[in-house]
């Protein structure tokens, strides 16, 4: 089986590279290969093509191309419960808020969705957005441009805070996330995903997968060191340190409040409602689509 994640391997993918180490997906009858992905779009793609088994991708991506195109894959188990979409800014700026934003110059790669999601995010946070300057860049630049105060603000995950204000701390600043769930913007995100096809005629083995990402999140979760250090084994060019502390910042997302409600993976109707409203106004999309046949979390493990 292939499982091709959503990007660059870092911290965030400690659990699925770890537990390949580890044998947790051998130990389910999963003989596994993960290959780092190219964004969302990308991996929906690739599971849709038959490249890939199994994928990791934004729910918004999985909504988009199946509203759009009919691309006949869908989410099978929700990862990260709440969005970690926030906005980095620099502490000598004196911006504390959203509101702090009016007036000033954000810079963004095209396409990025924080931009897409920011009208609700000042809605809720009482911030004038057509007072706020958006200003296109390279997204490997976005970190360089903030520290040198070229830029007021940039998007980031907020998982990411710890090794990008490694680099700011050697420049003499600190940094600040403004996360948008700060404001009640709280949305799924990163989701496993597969195609209607191998959900229809391998129930079994796509049972057995889910069983598998769920154990070997859990024991990340509880053994992060151990963890990174297997995920650092295969990509030395990972820092211990920044794996970690990523990895500790994503577990937030995925093990919270809302986990302990509707358990490891699935979703509540309300949350699902939202998180479509808001993908489908960003993308353009009819509302009135039936968004829940691009979800289907009934073979992951009960308990």
């Amino acid at each position: 089986m292939h499982l091709q994640t959503d990007w660059i391997p870092s911290g965030e993918h400690a659990m699925y590279y770890g537990g390949w180490s580890k044998g947790i997906y051998a130990r389910h009858g999963i003989d596994i290969t993960i290959t780092r992905g190219y964004g969302s779009g990308d991996t929906v793609t690739k599971v849709a093509g038959g490249a890939a088994d199994f994928g990791v991708a934004d729910i918004a991506a999985v909504l988009t191309a199946r509203a759009r195109t009919n691309v006949p894959v869908k989410t099978i188990a929700v990862l990260y419960n709440e969005s970690p979409h926030s906005l980095f800014v620099l502490k000598s700026s004196g911006i504390t808020s959203f509101k702090g934003l009016e007036g000033k110059k954000i810079g963004v790669t095209p396409g990025n969705s924080h931009r897409f999601y920011f009208p609700e995010v000042a809605k809720r946070a009482g911030t004038d957005p057509s007072k706020i300057i958006w200003t296109n860049m390279d997204g490997a630049a976005m970190a360089a441009q903030l520290i040198a105060k070229n830029i007021d603000a940039a998007p980031f995950y907020s998982i990411h805070y710890y090794y990008i204000n490694k680099a700011a701390e050697k420049a003499g600043e600190e940094l600040v996330a403004l996360p948008f769930v700060s404001v009640g913007f709280k949305i799924y995100a990163a989701t496993l995903i597969s195609t209607d096809r191998l959900v229809k005629e391998k129930p079994d083995l796509v049972k057995r997968f889910l069983a598998a990402t769920k154990e070997a999140f859990e024991w990340a979760r509880d053994n992060p060191d151990e963890a990174c250090k297997l995920h650092v084994a295969r990509f030395p060019e990972v820092q211990l340190d920044d794996c970690t502390h990523s990895l500790s910042a994503t577990m937030a997302f995925v093990f919270n409040d809302h986990s302990k409600e509707v358990g490891f993976g699935k979703e509540s109707a309300e949350r699902l409602k939202f998180t479509w409203g808001v993908v489908a106004e960003a993308q353009e999309l009819k509302k009135d689509w039936d968004y829940k046949q691009a979800i289907d979390t009934s073979l992951l493990p009960q308990k």
